[in-house]
């Protein structure tokens, strides 16, 4: 017996030191967390990079140690090998695809335990070179499609594909006609022209991270048989797969397109659902970015043009990655006890998930039980302490979650959590005493005041986590209480001392109350308490405290006075609506009571909308009743919005009244063919509330057309051509798919209507060719619209005239008289009106000098039908040859007859000299010298003379024949600006300026502007008189 009791007590001394070590270490210890992980790694062959770095690094204590595994087998770093460590780094010198290429993992340990990375790949991209054999040349009948396989090279990823025509770089533009499929890199022409011909190559390229690189093909040529002018259905060509399969979050190319005559138009559209707003892109791709299960279901192509149409269909299923649900987190956990963990995740397919302890796999054994997801621990050792990972995989992907499990036996400790030293209590109230030790396994617990153990009766009770409650208290119940805690590894107690004190009791209880939203309201609630503690009030609405810091101002306390806790409520809403308790409460007990608070306000939203009954204009509506707020329903009001506007707007229905009790409704007058959201809005005396969720998205059914096209004009064009214009129908009036336009048209006189129909809503004008129509012919022209479901009305008929052509006689009597030496005046007779053949938009006068050529004349425009223009810029003294021609939007017609006309001579350049004047009571006499013209300036005629009295007055014009003037002036004059110049037939010259200042009495100043051309002064002093004159060379 003695040898098992010491062999006994000597293993629960190593266990307790290992525990006690282990419980030591635990504060700064932990097992390897990953902060970076390997990702994938495409690395170009024959790139000058000369290595390849896997990254990992772990947060561990002690730090972590690494290795790394390919393939799942663990690589061995010796001295001369191509891999090295740097950290917990991967270092690869000179990777080869053959011997490096695979899937690589870390793993991090220490004394902790152990955890393995996520795998990443090193894969090696590469693009050979095309074929050097030549490529067939392909002969096509012009007019019809054609498609050139590009047989791309083998490459690792994939790659972008262009086609070059004839030579580098002149690359095939992707227009609608021609398409190059990225995912062949097929070239696809849907109808050949003659501008098709040549040879073709096809240009391949790989982008790899910031390497690229391009190659390509042979050329092929293309030959065109004679045209097949013949129009065709469209006949679908490229397509994309029956079945794609993508990523969520990724995106989505489909790819259409079509050979036919008239080139086809593409169309997209999802036949389990409507189309979603992340489609980007068109004609022959769709694209679907940030693609989600939303969007799984089967899309159409269809391929149309004025012959036909074809369809091909496809679907999208969408898969996922793994993604956690819920992980598992560190656990510490008592020896001997039972342990849960479990993880679950999403994706598609649905993932498989294992277990790994220490990087190594983990199945059922013994205490160790592994179903799934679940992982489950009967009596835990402490040899079950270490790194655990929940690993979730599919084949899009692999995820791990990872977390420490501590398992640990320690001896019951108060150090950390003590037994309150000092526990106060209410008289009659009740007391919580914790007895919460540190220990593992679980202590088992005893309560004892002073030397009496306590035990389980009406007033005492000892819960099964240790914790001691005493009810109904007395004054006897006040002295020390210990706990005592023990288990197998030890015993520990702890002491408090309780206190008895006087209850809290509510003196003045709030009272239930009934106002509108917006009005004001307290709540009154008063207490008393024992004087030696404070007393705190707290408020709660439904059992959830109000935190009046985030009440928005709506609560406020009434009273800063102790025992008076009133609650005021402003501007009270519906959500204030409930049962408002207030709480006086001390430390050691506390004390409520309740009131009522009833908000009448609007109506509260109405649930369950549903439509139904789906019409061309008419729905039915029904919802379930929303909350009255109090407040009796009197009506409903139906609003609705549309994909084309996201305001909503109130719907007419029937009865146009909808009462208070009713729960359905018809909407109408909606537009055929429109896709609509609806929601229901209740109203009371009080307001109208909120509105109910959005229906689900509902298109109303096709009707034929109800409203003619509008803005019906044209004109224009080239000759024999009637260009027809008009408004495209916008979506909200088209009513059905399948829209297009019928015009009707003739030539104004006559009988016969010709039509002609225009498929797509996005059109916008016919042009009808005939060589019978003659040029400006007025026709009559009317327009209506269709769709799958028949035709709507016709629009009012409109003049519309055909294309127009030059005028085809010119004017006549044309007459050019020279006005000035750099101006001239060119009149002419019209053209008749039997003539047009376009609306008249004026005349072009071109003039050109003697000696030059028509070609290099200078050109005006006149608009309008004046027959007269005056012609500016001219060069003096010159011989000019003029013609006339009328034109309109089609171009310029005829000359006239050319006519001649002579500018006069320049006027003389000198301006006069040798200005005086001469002051006699109210007139100023002024002179100057004579301008005699030289031989090539035109003749003097005469002289003009601007006064001015100051700066500020309005200028006054003389003309002189002489070489004075005299000039009434007021009796107060004291100065006054004065311009004089020479005039003739050349025109006027340049002017000469004299400033004039008068005192009193008489003189003369004489300034000769034509010696000294800068401006200046002189001042000439007598008994009488000083006198400034500036001359200055300033034109009028």
């Amino acid at each position: 017996m003695g040898g098992t009791a010491g062999f006994v007590r000597t293993s629960l001394a190593v266990v307790t030191f290992l525990v006690w070590c282990q419980a030591q270490s635990s504060t700064r210890n932990y097992g390897p967390v990953f902060e970076e992980q390997p990702v994938h790694i495409l690395f170009p062959e024959g790139s000058a990079e000369e290595k390849v770095t896997l990254a990992c690094r772990a947060r561990a204590s002690p730090p972590a140690t690494y290795r790394w595994k390919m393939n799942g087998t663990e690589i061995k770093m010796e001295p001369d090998s191509r891999y090295r460590l740097v950290a917990g780094d991967l270092v690869i010198s000179n990777p080869v695809k053959a011997k490096d290429a695979g899937s690589y993992q870390c793993v991090a340990s220490n004394s902790r335990g152990t955890v393995v990375s996520r795998e990443a790949s090193l894969r090696f991209g590469f693009l050979q070179e095309f074929s050097a054999e030549e490529r067939d040349p392909v002969k096509i009948t012009e007019g019809w499609g054609v498609m050139f396989a590009c047989s791309p090279p083998p490459h690792y990823p994939g790659l972008s594909y262009r086609w070059l025509l004839n030579e580098f770089p002149n690359f095939i533009p992707a227009d609608g006609r021609r398409f190059v499929s990225q995912t062949t890199g097929n070239l696809y022409i849907a109808k050949t022209e003659a501008s098709d011909l040549g040879n073709y190559s096809c240009f391949a390229t790989s982008h790899i991270d910031f390497i690229t690189k391009s190659v390509f093909s042979k050329f092929s040529r293309l030959s065109l048989a004679a045209e097949d002018a013949r129009q065709y259905a469209p006949s679908i060509k490229a397509r994309f797969p029956a079945d794609t399969y993508a990523l969520a979050g990724q995106m989505v190319t489909l790819e259409c397109f079509a050979f036919g005559n008239p080139v086809p138009r593409i169309k997209w559209r999802k036949l389990d659902g409507s189309q979603s707003s992340k489609w980007i892109g068109s004609e022959p791709l769709l694209q679907i970015q940030d693609v989600g299960f939303e969007d799984e279901g089967t899309y159409e192509c269809e391929a149309e043009n004025t012959k036909g149409r074809d369809t091909y269909q496809g679907r999208i299923i969408i898969q996922a990655q793994p993604e956690w649900l819920k992980v598992i987190t560190d656990t510490e956990a008592d020896i001997g006890s039972d342990l849960r963990w479990s993880c679950a995740a999403a994706g598609k397919p649905r993932p498989a998930v294992r277990w790994l302890r220490d990087g190594q796999p983990l199945t059922s054994q013994n205490r160790i039980e592994v179903s799934g997801g679940e992982l489950r621990f009967s009596k835990l050792v402490l040899e079950d302490s270490g790194m655990y990972q929940c690993v979730a995989e599919n084949k899009h992907g692999t995820v791990y979650a990872s977390a420490e499990l501590t398992v640990q036996a320690l001896a019951p400790d108060f150090r950390l959590n003590p037994v309150k030293r000092l526990i106060p209590a209410a008289r009659s109230g009740k007391v919580i005493i914790p007895c919460q030790p540190r220990a593992a396994p679980k202590a088992t617990v005893l309560w004892t005041k002073g030397t009496e153990l306590l035990i389980n009766s009406s007033r005492v009770t000892i819960t099964t986590d240790g914790t001691l409650i005493l009810q109904n208290i007395s004054k006897s119940d006040e002295g020390k209480y210990t706990c005592f805690a023990e288990n197998f590894m030890g015993k520990a107690n702890s002491t408090g001392i309780l206190s008895v004190r006087d209850a809290t009791k509510i003196t003045l209880a709030p009272s239930s109350a009934d106002i509108n939203v917006g009005e004001n309201l307290t709540l009154q609630c008063h207490a008393s308490h024992d004087p030696t503690m404070d007393l705190t009030f707290t408020w709660s609405l439904d059992d959830f405290p109000i935190d009046f810091d985030k009440s928005e101002g709506h609560y406020r306390r009434a009273s800063v006075k102790e025992a008076i806790g009133d609650l005021s409520i402003f501007n009270t809403q519906l959500k204030h609506s409930g049962r408002y308790t207030c709480t006086a409460q001390t430390v050691v007990d506390s004390a409520s009571e309740s009131a009522t608070l009833t908000v009448r306000g609007p109506p509260g939203p109405p649930g369950g909308v549903v439509v139904r009954d789906i019409s061309d204009t008419t729905v039915q509506l029904s919802w379930s009743r929303g909350f009255d707020n109090h407040s009796p329903i009197a009506r409903y009001i139906i609003e609705a919005r549309t994909l084309l506007s996201s305001k909503w707007k109130q719907m007419r229905t029937n009865p146009v009244n909808i009462e208070g009790n009713a729960e359905t409704a018809q909407v109408v007058n909606l537009i055929p063919w429109m896709d609509y959201e609806f929601r229901v809005l209740a109203s009371n005396i009080l307001g109208v509330g909120e509105p109910s969720l959005p229906s689900s998205k509902i298109r109303t059914k096709e009707a034929a057309p109800t409203v003619a096209p509008s803005g019906l004009s044209g004109g224009g064009g080239a000759p024999n051509e009637l260009i027809i214009n008009w408004t495209p129908t916008l979506r909200d009036y088209q009513n059905g798919d399948g829209f297009g336009y019928i015009l009707s048209f003739r030539k104004k006189g006559t009988q016969g209507w010709l039509t002609a129909r225009v498929p797509h809503a996005e059109s916008l004008h016919y042009v009808y060719r005939n060589e019978s129509i003659g040029p400006y012919t007025p026709f009559e022209v009317k327009i209506k619209a269709y769709n799958r479901k028949g035709e709507g009305p016709e629009s009012l008929t409109a003049i519309v005239y055909s294309a127009e052509e030059e005028p085809k006689v010119a004017p006549f009597r044309v007459m050019a008289k020279a006005v000035l030496s750099s101006e001239m005046d060119v009149s002419w007779e019209p053209i008749e009106q039997g003539d047009m053949t376009g609306v008249l938009l004026g005349y072009e006068i071109r003039y050109w000098k003697d000696g030059d050529k028509e070609e290099a004349a200078d050109r005006v425009r006149t608009a309008g039908l004046v027959t007269s223009a005056h012609v500016t810029g001219l060069n003096p003294n010159t011989k000019y040859h003029v013609s006339v021609r009328a034109y309109n939007r089609a171009g310029t017609g005829p000359p006239s007859p050319s006519t001649n006309v002579t500018t006069t001579k320049p006027p003389p350049k000198r301006p006069p000299g040798n200005i005086s004047w001469t002051f006699s009571g109210s007139t100023v006499s002024i002179k100057w010298d004579p301008v005699v013209a030289k031989a090539d300036e035109s003749a003097v005629t005469g002289y003009k003379m601007l006064y001015r009295q100051d700066s500020h007055s309005a200028p006054t014009l003389y003309l002189a024949s002489k070489s004075r003037i005299d000039i009434p002036v007021p009796e107060d004059f004291t100065h006054a600006f004065v311009q004089i110049r020479v005039t003739g037939p050349g025109g006027d010259g340049i002017p000469a300026e004299v400033h004039i200042l008068r005192n009193s009495g008489t003189s003369m100043m004489v300034e000769d502007s034509v010696t000294r051309p800068a401006p200046h002064a002189v001042i000439i002093t007598t008994n009488s008189l000083v006198m400034v004159a500036l001359i200055s060379y300033l034109e009028l």
